[in-house]
């Protein structure tokens, strides 16, 4: 008892409480733990295949030696913020040598990248501005745009059509900014800068680029992908761009580059630059050392992006813009069972699994730097090459079981019953991830293709209102939990080798929320598709338009299935401009049950209309 006749509390502390989070997470494989120190390039330790030191300037005698003399004269701190008499003479030294190399007006030496990141943006951008950020930016862009009080879009990674389809869609804001990575850090592929560029210019919108694995390693004089982008002629569109030290440049911090306007900006408005202690001086000196040596080698700058091709080659994969090459392996397991090969092999290589990548795309996420020996990336490669390596431009569509997506061109195409057949035909298993309307077409497919309780997945979304996703969510007061779909789809692909069918809820163009349709989230989550549409008068501007906007976002159509009467005319159109490998025609069943279907099937041939097939 406590003193006064209370009884002690059963309630677990805090401490109790995040222990077990903890253990939950370590039951699932993804607890993370500090690891220990980086490999120091010496002889004894592990080789290197992880950090983002490209150059091997992290421990070169000229940035110590630059360390050290701005230490002895300058002192350890950086004493206060900038704007109450921080910083110093190095920090000077390195802005200016920083803005000329860049090409830029002005430069602003941050302690970080992240710092960086939230002063650009927060400055910038604010109520009535919108800003449109890239769906694999990394975490310091996303994190800065959730705490700026513009409006945030998100966009399918490097989905130009859905950065014009945005920005159409925001006339009416003050302004409008698309955030990206010149080099994104996960997948190792370069943002379309150029063609970016001009969908700003030409919908007066600005770009801000953060630079972190591109400068010192590419663009001229190791300047990153926007200055080589400036001199193939892009628009001078971007406002200001992000360039780290602690990677390629071998030291830490961060600068931000561009207008003396936007970097004044970031002066009066920046909180993450403002309330924020001085780097120290040390830390500019060497950053400074690093932009000299990288701008004046270019062959220290070839070293790892050979490297980085030459593995790539060997794996199969596609070439990396940079020194990152991302070998996904999809199931958690795997990618942990493969760094464990790895590191008895003696290699520093760490797997990355969910939360940092979507669900089903765990990966080793391999780094080369200048000091790497030839022999030794072979030998890692060797190890490798027996592994499954998957696209890192498609990871999602080869998660575990495949899984084909079916859409209609419009209302009442036929496209549950043409669901039905396919999951009977294929063997498969059904799952419809946003349901609207009493009419249940889960209860449909279930009884039409005579599924066994496993044989289908709750929807993750029901709606009562027969309307779009958007409007009937809207109707109860809720959303379609975008965020959840697609871990969900993986997660329901990896839990059985049969096939699975999803049936979206209408066509490819239908909104899942006010911003995201149904095409633009398959786009940012790829899988190929079965299209349904009308067999009779009328079906074929649907049809081909249709068509056209699914393979415009780069979705493969593995079959498209005419529902009705048999229509000769438009079957053989649509065969020679539609150009889809399969073409069926499923009539009006009469009456519509499981031995109609058994009998269509009995009739038609389905192979070739699964991935692998």
């Amino acid at each position: 008892m406590r003193p006064g006749g209370e009884e002690a509390s059963t309630t677990p502390s805090l401490d109790e409480q995040l222990l077990d989070e903890l253990a939950a997470l370590e039951s699932r494989a993804l607890r993370r733990r500090l690891p220990g120190l980086l490999p120091d390039g010496g002889a004894s330790g592990p080789v290197d295949l992880v950090g983002n030191d490209y150059l091997g300037l992290a421990r070169d005698p000229r940035l110590v030696a630059a360390a050290r003399e701005a230490l002895e004269a300058e002192g350890a701190g950086g004493r206060a913020a900038r704007l109450l008499g921080g910083g110093g003479a190095a920090a000077s030294a390195l802005e200016a040598l920083a803005a000329s190399w860049l090409g830029a007006e002005r430069a602003l030496f941050l302690p970080s990248g992240t710092h960086a990141n939230q002063a650009a943006i927060g400055a910038l951008a604010g109520r009535g501005d919108v800003i449109l950020s890239d769906a694999l930016n990394h975490a310091s862009l996303i994190d800065a745009t959730r705490l700026a009080r513009a409006e945030v879009r998100v966009f399918p990674h490097s989905d130009l059509i859905a950065v014009e389809r945005h920005l159409l869609g925001a006339r009416g804001f003050r302004r409008r900014f698309v955030v990206v990575e010149s080099i994104y850090s996960m997948e190792g592929d370069a943002a379309p800068l150029a063609e970016l560029a001009a969908l700003c210019d030409r919908h007066d919108a600005w770009m801000i680029v953060d630079e972190a694995h591109a400068a010192g390693l590419v663009g001229p004089r190791g300047a990153g992908l926007w200055a080589e982008a400036v001199e193939a002629g892009a628009p001078a569109r971007v406002v200001l761009r992000t360039v780290t030290g602690g990677k390629a440049l071998g030291a830490g911090g961060a600068l931000l580059a561009g207008s003396e306007a936007a970097v004044e900006t970031v002066v009066n408005r920046g909180r993450a630059f403002i309330f924020t202690t001085a780097p120290p001086p040390a830390l500019a000196a060497s950053f400074a050392a690093g932009i000299e040596i990288a701008a004046g080698d270019a062959a220290l700058r070839a070293r790892p992006l050979a490297l980085a091709q030459r593995a790539a080659s060997a794996l199969g994969l596609p070439r990396p813009a940079g020194a990152i090459l991302p070998v996904v392996l999809g199931d958690d397991a795997r990618a942990l069972e493969a760094a464990g090969a790895l590191d008895a092999a003696g290699f520093d290589v760490r797997a990355v699994r969910p939360p940092t990548v979507p669900a089903g795309t765990a990966r080793l996420r391999l780094t080369f730097n200048a000091g790497l020996e030839e022999a030794d990336v072979d030998r890692a490669l060797a190890l490798l090459a027996p592994l499954r390596a998957v696209d890192p431009s498609n990871v999602e569509a080869a998660a575990a079981a495949p899984a084909i997506v079916v859409c209609g061109t419009d209302t009442d195409a036929g496209k549950t019953v043409a669901a039905a057949v396919l999951v009977r035909g294929l063997g498969a298993r059904y799952w419809k991830p946003v349901q609207t309307g009493d009419d249940c077409d889960t209860a449909t497919v279930h009884r039409l293709a005579a599924l066994d309780e496993s044989d289908w997945l709750e929807p993750a979304a029901r709606f009562a209102l027969p309307a779009s996703p958007h409007e009937a969510a809207a109707a109860e007061g809720g959303r379609v939990p975008l965020e959840e779909l697609a871990p969900c789809l993986a997660a329901h692909a990896a839990a059985d080798p049969r096939p699975l069918v999803v049936e979206l809820a209408g066509g490819l163009e239908v909104p899942l929320t006010d911003e995201v349709t149904q095409l633009d989230h398959l786009a940012m989550h790829p899988r190929p598709l079965v299209l349904v549409a009308r067999s009779g008068l009328g079906t074929l501007n649907h049809t081909l338009l249709s068509l056209a906007a699914a393979r415009a976002r780069g979705l493969e159509v593995r079959a498209l299935l005419l529902v009705g009467p048999p229509h000769p005319s438009n079957r053989a159109t649509l065969e020679r401009l539609g150009r889809v490998p399969r073409v069926l025609e499923l009539p009006r069943l009469d009456p519509l049950d499981t031995p109609s279907i058994d009998a269509w099937l009995l009739r038609n041939d389905l192979s070739g209309i699964l991935p692998g097939d």
